[in-house]
């Protein structure tokens, strides 16, 4: 269960629509746990990129007056759909030591493919190194740390923000690592 959330977009007067009665303010959210999307219904004006809390706790909620519903990245406005790349990396950036588990635990999935080949942009030779380092010097502190000791991963973070927004993105896909369907 998502506890926080970051704010991807703030819609004031709520969605556009003909809808003439009263229009409560509105928000599309990301959590930073499963990466469920969320409509939320703030208590005040909100910016985009805040860090807010969602949970049961209803003492701790002082941005956010309660959860709308949970939408598919179909529903997102314009706006919440360019920031959802900006939030992913922010979240992995937040939560490295997460995150870094996963390339020092990574196994493959088949005799013929390995969970790190999931990354978009991690072919065969990239993983061979990550592998081969790992075997020989022991695990990855932080991704600074996997980055200096292969030098073809210039930005391991963005690698893991990119499947996360590609698992978000995609309802059909075969196989979820980070994302909770």
């Amino acid at each position: 269960m998502e506890e926080y959330a970051y704010i991807l977009d703030y819609l004031p007067m709520g969605t556009p629509g003909g809808n003439f009665g009263k229009k409560e303010p509105l928000c599309y959210a990301v959590g930073d746990n499963e990466f469920k999307l969320f409509e939320l219904v703030p208590k005040a004006s909100i910016n985009i990129g805040d860090r807010v809390y969602i949970g049961k706790d209803n003492s701790k909620r002082t941005e956010i007056d309660h959860v709308k519903k949970r939408i598919g990245a179909q529903e997102l406005s314009r706006a919440a759909n360019a920031e959802l790349d900006y939030a992913v990396e922010a979240i992995v950036k937040a939560n490295e030591t997460r995150f870094i588990r996963f390339y020092n635990e990574a196994e493959p999935i088949s005799m013929r493919k390995h969970l790190l080949e999931e990354l978009p942009g991690l072919g065969k030779k990239t993983m061979q190194a990550i592998l081969d380092d790992k075997s020989r010097n022991g695990a990855f502190k932080d991704f600074a740390d996997l980055a200096t000791r292969v030098p073809a991963i210039k930005t391991p973070e963005k690698l893991i923000a990119a499947r996360i927004v590609l698992e978000i993105r995609d309802p059909d896909r075969k196989r979820y690592l980070f994302v909770s369907r």
